[in-house]
């Protein structure tokens, strides 16, 4: 069945349940048991806010979708065209294929060809593997071009737990820095967290914050991104790989049917900030025929009550 999110293939491990659409290798649903702890995309429904995908070979934005390569200015196409950027990579509209498929997991792969501002050959891929409390994901790409390419990636989630409204939950992230930024959201420059808004080193209520926002400087025990948690004391954690040092939240109101709009948030880990392809900051260069993976995921673990 064709739908805005391409073909939806259903991952089942005990009472855990996940779906994943092959547009943007999109995480599309993760449920444990009843409780669902991503933002569910309908399958008539076109994501909204990149709920879900993939961002590859960038995440976030490249300031005025241009970059130098090699003493070259390069120009990439304008995907955000209200600020004028080149927004979270080359594949986010692209249809993967299904490359290996178990009952609890699916490796979905699409190549990055070259095209406007972007002169390399990439294999990119996306390994999604359901667990009994939530759900590893796994990014891999192999230079399969004849020039040394950059790389980075990222992935864009909505988080939730269960019926509990967004705003109600607690959100700690150990991070000691967050990227400013201008008018087009573009970066300009990494400060200290210490006695700002975005300190979240401490829980503090999603219905207080507004965040668009990067942060670095990551200190991440157990590889704990960032945890959310309800009054009843239920958790859901974000854990990222050592090469995953930055993470975006995103705070906004998204359409909840009839009862009109509801506060969501998305939690978005990444391998490089923000306009990475001309900050550099942590931007992988890879040789032809190098191969890199690393992994994020999450965790949920119940309260006391529902």
């Amino acid at each position: 069945m064709l739908t805005p999110t391409g073909e939806r293939i259903e991952l089942e491990n005990g009472s855990a349940r996940a779906e994943v659409g092959t547009v943007a290798a999109r995480l599309c649903m993760v449920r444990i048991g009843d409780v669902a702890i991503t933002e569910p995309i309908d399958h008539d429904a076109t994501p909204v806010f990149s709920n879900g995908s993939v961002l590859v070979p960038w995440p976030n934005r490249v300031r005025d979708a241009r970059w130098t390569y090699d003493g070259r200015v390069l120009q990439l196409d304008v995907t955000e065209p209200a600020r004028g950027n080149a927004l979270h990579g080359l594949l986010q509209f692209t249809e993967h294929e299904v490359r290996e498929r178990t009952d609890a997991s699916v490796t979905l792969g699409a190549a990055v060809p070259p095209q406007h501002g972007w002169p390399f050959l990439l294999d990119s891929w996306v390994r999604f593997e359901l667990l009994p409390d939530g759900i590893d994901v796994t990014h891999g790409v192999v230079n399969t071009g004849t020039l040394s390419a950059p790389y980075a990636t990222g992935t864009h989630p909505f988080l939730r737990i269960g019926d509990i409204p967004t705003e109600e939950l607690a959100l700690e992230v150990p991070a000691a820095s967050y990227f400013a930024v201008d008018d087009r959201l573009n970066p300009t420059g990494e400060l200290e967290v210490l006695d700002t808004p975005y300190d979240l080193r401490a829980p503090r209520l999603v219905g207080g914050l507004e965040l668009d926002t990067a942060f670095g400087g990551l200190s991440t025990a157990d590889r704990v991104s960032a945890t959310l948690v309800a009054r009843n004391g239920a958790t859901l954690k974000v854990l990222q790989d050592d090469d995953w040092q930055y993470l975006q939240v995103f705070t906004t109101k998204i359409y909840a049917g009839p009862n009109g709009l509801k506060t969501a948030i998305a939690v978005e880990p990444m391998t490089a900030p923000p306009d990475a392809l001309n900050s550099g900051l942590g931007l992988r260069w890879l040789e032809p025929g190098e191969l890199w993976e690393g992994s994020w995921g999450l965790r949920y673990a119940e309260g006391a009550t529902r």
